[in-house]
């Protein structure tokens, strides 16, 4: 039989070192239930790693620690890519050459990690992108769908679970940080070209900085305080906010996907 053409394009492949951390740490957090769940060894890939592989070598770090027995396996459509990724390939880390179709050799993946991948696309193209990775879950796996600045300060993600997307997380380096929506330029593609009046995801950033605007007095005992009270106020106000005060402290807020999905049009939440 002929060998299936990877699904998808080449893409710029830039990356850093730690890039990744912020998603990385979230999912050796609060998605790490996924992976001990696993009665068998949980597959995750690193999709669209890029021209270097040191996000998949970062990602077996991590999450070893939480499943000694976790499989990474790195998946790029460049073959000088995966070449490269193989020359660092180890006992639970491994590299091929493949596309959104995620080839395992009839295995399932418990977490598909992409990251500035769906970004240099078409919006149009992220559904279909979705439901074909989706198909390569396990019951209980989970795609991330994710973007980020170049140094990982301002990442977000899209958790798409085999039934579809259920949550999106923002996740911000607090220190020196002026006003929360900066990270609006680094939405996944789903959501960035729906940060306009009348959208969800609007709605949220500007009650964010509402919120964040209003918290100002906290910061006399750091931004860190700062931030937490902005997150309880965005619950008080009625945001569906799907983690708390831990993640918080992070500068991470996780929010259900319903609330900001392209197309809602909730409320603005005016809150006390």
């Amino acid at each position: 039989m002929a060998r299936t053409r990877p699904v998808g394009v080449v893409t710029r492949g830039t990356t850093n070192p730690n890039r990744l951390r912020r998603c990385d740490r979230w999912l050796a957090g609060p998605a790490s239930w996924r992976l001990r769940r696993s009665v068998d060894p949980p597959v995750v890939v690193d999709l669209g790693y890029g021209a270097s592989p040191v996000t998949a070598v970062e990602l077996h770090e991590r999450l070893r620690r939480v499943r000694p027995d976790v499989e990474v396996v790195g998946i790029e459509i460049e073959p000088d890519r995966v070449a490269a990724g193989r020359a660092l390939a180890r006992p639970g880390l491994s590299f091929r050459r493949g596309g959104f179709e995620v080839p395992l050799d009839g295995r399932s993946a418990t977490v598909v990690r992409a990251f500035n991948v769906l970004r240099q696309y078409d919006e149009a193209e992220v559904a279909d992108a979705w439901a074909t990775v989706s198909s390569r879950l396990t019951p209980d796996g989970l795609l991330v769908d994710g973007t980020c600045d170049e140094l990982g300060r301002l990442s977000t993600w899209v958790a798409v679970e085999p039934g579809g997307p259920v949550s999106l997380t923002l996740s911000w380096h607090l220190r020196g940080l002026e006003t929360p929506s900066v990270i609006a330029e680094r939405l996944p593609k789903a959501l960035i070209h729906r940060n306009v009046p009348g959208e969800g995801v609007h709605v949220w950033l500007a009650d964010v900085d509402r919120h964040w605007a209003r918290s100002a007095s906290h910061a006399a005992y750091g931004v860190r305080q700062r931030f937490l009270a902005t997150a309880q106020a965005l619950r008080d106000a009625g945001w569906p906010l799907l983690d708390g005060p831990s993640r918080w402290r992070l500068g991470e807020l996780t929010v259900a996907w319903d609330a900001v999905a392209p197309g809602s049009r909730p409320a603005a939440h005016q809150g006390p």
